[in-house]
């Protein structure tokens, strides 16, 4: 009996490693998953106005961010995308932020604390965007914050589910 358990638990232990080592050659292999067919010919609504028009960011290094004002740690990002797209910029780097929220919730949550990268407003379909985009994959939960990296010929170089923080930004950026 005792040597039963033991095999059992050396298959169980055995098959929690490959997931593991799965879930990490994933992370590592950003590019292996292809972008949604009409990714770049995407438009958002944007809070104040206007619309956001993905094909617009095409051609340079764009850190694309899901979140949701109901999503503390969103919020908390927040300051750290708005500090690496302020230095970053002159590197080209752009930072997108869509809303997978309420319109209204978001335009009062701006009012009150407001960024100065660009806001789209996904809604809550922008949760199927970021699901294509790769939020869940490689044995993750698919929630928010999610957030993506592409470099400058519309390739993903980054994922990433959960908070981001700035250190791990200029990192991504570094290699770009």
């Amino acid at each position: 009996m005792k040597r039963r358990n033991l095999v059992l638990a050396g298959a169980v232990g055995t098959a929690a490693a490959v997931a593991g080592i799965g879930a990490a050659w994933w992370r590592l292999r950003p590019e292996e998953l292809p972008l949604p067919s009409g990714f770049w010919q995407t438009r958002f609504e944007k809070p104040e106005g206007g619309e956001l028009v993905l094909a617009n960011y095409r051609g340079k290094p764009l850190v694309l961010n899901f979140w949701a004002t109901w999503c503390p740690p969103c919020v908390k990002e927040m300051p750290d995308l708005d500090t690496f797209a302020k230095e970053h910029a002159t590197q080209g780097w752009r930072v997108l932020g869509l809303a997978v929220d309420n319109p209204k919730a978001v335009r009062e949550f701006l009012a009150r604390a407001p960024v100065g990268y660009t806001i789209g407003l996904a809604g809550f379909e922008g949760s199927d965007l970021a699901r294509q985009l790769g939020n869940g994959q490689g044995g993750g939960q698919a929630g928010l914050p999610f957030t993506v990296a592409f470099d400058r010929n519309g390739a993903v170089t980054h994922r990433k589910s959960g908070a981001t923080t700035l250190e791990e930004l200029r990192g991504w950026a570094k290699k770009a």
